[in-house]
This record gives C-alpha cells, structure tokens and sequence, in this order.
C-alpha cells in the first residue's frame, strides 16, 4: 500500500484569556479585584454612608487587612462555607467569599446575625478596600 503524506494540521495558538461570569456596564462607576481586575462590585450596591451612620453610629467597616466596604450585591465571587465569627458589632455566621477569577479572599457573606440591630447586614457583602480598585467613571 501506497503512503500518504498528509500535511500537518494547521497549529491552533492558544491562549488564557481572562473571562469573568459578569461584566458590569460600563456606564456606571465600579469596583473591580485589584489582583485580576474582574468587576465586583456597582457603585449604587454600596450601603450608603447614611446608613452606615444610621445603624452602626459612626463606626466604619473593618476587614481583617483594614478598612472595608459594604455590599448589597457583588458579582464574579465565590462563597465559603459559613463559620460563627465574633466580630466587632457582635457574633455573625459569615462565609469568606473570594474572587472567582484569581481566588483571592476578599472579605465576606454575612449569612446571620444574632444581635437584631445587626439583621439589617444579613446577605450582606463586606469586600475590603486593599483587594478593591475602583473603575470606570472615577474622578
């Protein structure tokens, strides 16, 4: 039997590219992980300063790494499995949540709240501000 030479399959490069399960508009002003830029976080899902006053008396979010924001939604993070923790304001089941592009922690879920002043976190987001760089529309 004859042989054939056929020619070699055409190489296909391929590459990572970095693809997030939501992007947020571009129309409005965001945060996204400062380790991988994957959008977060709309600026309009920020629990207002007002209401921070409201329920915590002045007392700012504080992360693990610092100062921390505040969430009513976020999108491209991933959720642990929730722990008691006590934290400043009081005992809290929380879960870590982390960013699903790069797997950087980057704050946590508050799943429950046993202090009812403290119900109005419940399903509540806290990123802080070292894993966050603000994007579109800053200035």
């Amino acid at each position: 039997p004859e042989l054939s030479e056929e020619p070699p399959a055409e190489m296909v490069k391929m590459t990572k590219s970095k693809t997030f399960q939501a992007y947020l508009p571009n129309c409005h002003r965001t945060y996204s992980c400062i380790h991988c830029r994957a959008h977060l976080a709309n600026h309009d899902e920020l629990i207002s300063k007002a209401m921070q006053f409201l329920f915590i008396l002045m007392q700012s979010f504080q992360g693990s790494q610092g100062r921390a924001y505040l969430f009513n939604s976020v999108v491209n993070v991933g959720c642990g499995p929730a722990e008691e923790r006590v934290l400043l304001t009081g005992l809290h089941a929380v879960a870590d949540i982390y960013c699903e592009n790069c797997k950087t922690t980057l704050g946590w879920k508050y799943e429950h709240a046993f202090e009812s002043s403290q119900k109005y976190k419940e399903g509540k987001f806290i990123i802080e501000l070292a894993h966050m760089i603000k994007d579109n529309g800053w200035e």
